[in-house]
């Protein structure tokens, strides 16, 4: 049984969430410019985007375990 690697899952699912926080400041203050409500609309922003990118990390995580 070949052991499993807790670092390579924890460094996608910290890089997917820094991707995440990333895209969801962007689209925040994009949409938080437009509608003249940056604070409420950062705040949105960076709360969607850290799960959605958790959420890709483990894709990329479990795509890599699928290719092994």
């Amino acid at each position: 049984m070949k052991p499993t690697n807790n670092i390579n899952r924890i460094n996608n699912l910290a890089l997917g969430t820094a991707i995440g926080m990333a895209i969801g400041t962007v689209a925040g203050i994009a949409i938080g410019a437009a509608a003249d409500n940056l604070p409420i609309w950062l705040a949105v922003g960076i709360g969607c985007g850290m799960p959605i990118g958790a959420s890709i990390g483990l894709l990329l995580d479990n795509s890599k375990k699928k290719n092994n």
